[in-house]
């Protein structure tokens, strides 16, 4: 059985949803693959962590607050058709049809970004998800070490790429150490830094599109932010909870060690 095949059943495998012969294959592929053995490892870990009554939150009540207005915004829409027939007659519709249209070119020309969001947001769910499964204990890191030249050897044999490791600690981000992750299907380098209580994943992997400057504005989810960007054929993407400045700064300095002559 392949990594690929193993990560496709690997959910009904942790939920016992499976048969016994490939459920035992499995057992016999993890003592021999870091990369699966950790995968499963960061899910059983969520698994637990998630079902503490401490991630559970009851909805504020300005969330409430603000479902009901909506409600009542939609009911009272429902109600309109009725007069239709002497909107129609006082002309009112000709400014409604213009507004329309102006809507129509605006969303035809927001499209094309929307799609592209659309397209990245799996990764940054994976990216979050990810992140916070680092957070939990003993996930942080495989390799603790602040030295690059013990960081990026460490990774050798155990992914097919050498993914290029900095070390910020001159410039208020020093590097914690690194680990192997799972993200946008394939196995990952994350490399570890620190702004003060917070931490920074980095998540590096191959790439085959050209390099791509980091984005002005992160996408935000969840409380966290992302930047992501492409350079020397690999994909960079940050994720933290650490201020959106900050960040940012963080990711123009990765970008300048990596590439600098040009400006991210």
């Amino acid at each position: 059985m392949t990594c690929q095949e193993i990560r496709e059943l690997i959910h009904a495998y942790l939920d016992g949803e499976i048969d016994l012969v490939r459920s035992l294959e499995i057992e016999r592929h993890l003592p021999d693959c870091q990369v699966c053995a950790s995968v499963v490892q960061n899910l059983q870990t969520l698994r637990s962590a998630i079902t503490r009554d401490s991630l559970y939150h009851r909805a504020p009540p300005d969330l409430r607050q603000r479902v009901q207005a909506v409600v009542r915004q939609s009911n009272r829409a429902e109600s309109k058709p009725r007069f239709a027939s002497l909107w129609f007659a006082s002309g009112r519709w000709l400014g409604v049809g213009i507004s329309a249209a102006a809507v129509a070119v605006l969303l035809l020309a927001l499209i094309p970004a929307w799609l592209r969001s659309s397209a990245d947001e799996p990764i940054a769910k994976e990216a979050i998800s990810a992140h916070v499964r680092s957070l939990m204990a003993d996930h942080l890191t495989d390799v603790a070490s602040s030295d690059r030249h013990t960081v990026k050897p460490w990774f050798n044999g155990r992914l097919d790429f050498s993914p290029p490791v900095t070390d910020l600690t001159e410039r208020g981000f020093p590097l914690i150490g690194g680990r192997l992750d799972y993200l946008d299907n394939r196995p990952v380098a994350a490399l570890v830094y620190r702004r003060q209580q917070h931490f920074i994943n980095l998540f590096i992997w191959p790439s085959a599109q050209p390099s791509s400057k980091a984005a002005v504005n992160p996408v935000t989810q969840q409380g966290f932010h992302l930047f992501r960007w492409t350079a020397i054929e690999m994909h960079f993407l940050a994720v933290s909870d650490l201020n959106e400045r900050e960040l940012k700064e963080f990711v123009g300095l990765i970008h300048d060690q990596l590439t600098p002559t040009a400006t991210p």
